[in-house]
């Protein structure tokens, strides 16, 4: 193991199952009633290979098939140009608030981990796909960071244990948004918040495209992937104990232009072009000023967003 498996943070794990303590017996976390999970070599607890809905089934699969390509398109200039000016969203809606223990689901190779580590004191990350937790693994060597492989509608955690929960695009993978906000919700200690950055489509034109979008792009599924609409997340949070506190729309036609590689193949051609960095900053300045217009603050492609558990 790359780091053994006596460092896990086992204060901040529980059995998804029963929600008991767990404890170390070799290579495996085991409960007291017996139920058993194996560790991988990279000191990655497996708890979605015996407790996996069938949705996060699917997306497993799916992502540990395309995660190369998925990897590929977000090193494109281009992309992370555009990448840059929506982590500037998502750390201007944080502030200078420290995020403290901090789960981060859906983490994929652990984004939020990149952008906000220094705020992070203790971490864990749960995807559903090994292939991404071992990235994930390999890029973050910090001793209070973990990854772990768990359902996010259950999640492998202990409850009221952490002060901030952040989703990056995970949101509108998971179909049972209520098991997802209630699980969210139950291992944010009071006065915890959820902070989000997620697709959104308020705006018919994105429901029309999306909804082609999806079905046309191999590294999209459209059964397990659903944009968020406002009025039904909040619905969401409020029944799940949580209070929306903030949502602002980002992303126009720049986004759709610049951040599709999987979709778009000729916006894999913009790499070539010079300039291209210069060309997508601009792009995002138009999307800013278009998103200002009267009736259109809504109507972005990008939701950043955070709601809190009442203390």
């Amino acid at each position: 193991m790359t780091r053994e498996a006596h460092h896990l943070p086992l204060d901040l794990l529980r059995c998804p199952a029963t929600g008991e303590e767990l404890r170390i017996n070799g290579e495996r976390l085991v409960s007291s009633s017996g139920r058993s999970y194996r560790i991988l070599g990279s000191s990655i607890p497996l708890f979605a290979e015996e407790f996996c809905s069938e949705d996060a089934r699917v997306q497993q699969i799916h992502y540990d098939r395309i995660a190369a390509a998925y990897f590929e398109n977000l090193n494109y200039p281009h992309t992370q140009e555009y990448m840059s000016y929506l982590d500037r969203a998502l750390t201007r809606a944080i502030g200078d608030r420290s995020l403290g223990t901090t789960a981060e689901i859906c983490c994929g190779k652990g984004e939020a981990v990149s952008l906000l580590g220094d705020r992070i004191e203790r971490g864990v990350g749960v995807d559903v796909s090994v292939s991404m937790l071992e990235a994930a693994e390999a890029e973050h060597g910090r001793r209070d960071l973990w990854f772990v492989q768990g359902d996010a509608t259950r999640l492998p955690l202990s409850s009221d244990a952490f002060d901030s929960v952040v989703v990056l695009g995970g949101i509108h993978h998971v179909n049972d948004r209520a098991s997802l906000y209630a699980e969210i919700s139950r291992i944010l200690r009071p006065g915890g918040r959820l902070y989000f950055r997620e697709p959104v489509s308020d705006f018919f034109l994105w429901r029309w495209l999306r909804y082609l979008i999806y079905r046309a792009s191999p590294t999209l599924d459209h059964e397990t992937e659903t944009p968020l609409r406002a009025a039904a997340t909040f619905a969401d949070l409020e029944r799940a104990g949580l209070r929306s506190r903030a949502w602002k729309t980002h992303g126009f036609f720049g986004f759709c232009l610049f951040m599709n590689s999987d979709v778009l193949l000729f916006n894999r051609l913009f790499r070539f072009v010079p300039g291209i960095r210069r060309l997508a900053r601009w792009s995002t300045a138009l999307d800013e000023w278009t998103l200002r217009l009267p009736g259109f603050g809504n109507n972005g492609l990008i939701v950043v967003g955070h709601a809190e558990k009442p203390s």
